[in-house]
């Protein structure tokens, strides 16, 4: 089987993106899977270089039994377009400074998260200004998306090795 390597987006990565990669790695915990998936996030800007996700993103990951408190937020740098598969920002503004940031020859691997998971085209809010319940409200989303985003990987990976029938 192909392996995967997914990098997903947002501003500071410090809300959104540390959850995605956490919720996406524990999907990932189970048999058949373990080892098959590359799994990082980043931000597309640089401020937050260092530091631990927000708070409330470690808060609701932990209610979740979802443990992020050990990543930092990194910014996204030139050779993550080489190194990974597929980078998925968590809203339009992200999308629009990877697109504008990355060589052509590596744009087809850039996608809006939502859009590709699960087809509706639509920004993960960004819940930095907002109340706790806004970090509910991006877990479920991200959730929701990465469910799906499995799914269809799962789904490549398995035509990638010919194990798909000809009329899937």
């Amino acid at each position: 089987m192909k392996h995967t390597a997914i990098l997903f987006v947002c501003m500071g990565n410090i809300c959104r993106s540390p959850l995605a990669e956490g919720i996406l790695r524990k999907l990932c915990d189970e048999p058949g899977l373990k080892g098959q998936y590359t799994i990082d996030s980043a931000g597309t800007g640089g401020w937050h270089a260092g530091d631990p996700p927000d708070p409330r993103s470690i808060a609701i990951a932990r209610q979740h039994e979802t443990d992020i408190s050990r990543q930092r937020a990194r910014q996204v740098n030139q050779t993550d377009f080489q190194t990974f598969d597929l980078i998925l920002a968590m809203d339009r503004t992200n999308l629009a400074n990877l697109l504008q940031t990355s060589a052509p020859e590596h744009r087809h691997k850039i996608h809006l998260f939502m859009e590709y998971a699960t087809g509706c085209w639509q920004d993960v809010p960004d819940p930095y200004y907002g109340a706790e319940n806004g970090f509910l409200r991006v877990y479920t989303m991200l959730l929701t998306g990465c469910r799906s985003l499995l799914e269809k990987t799962e789904l490549d990976r398995a035509s990638w090795s010919g194990k798909a029938s000809s009329t899937m």
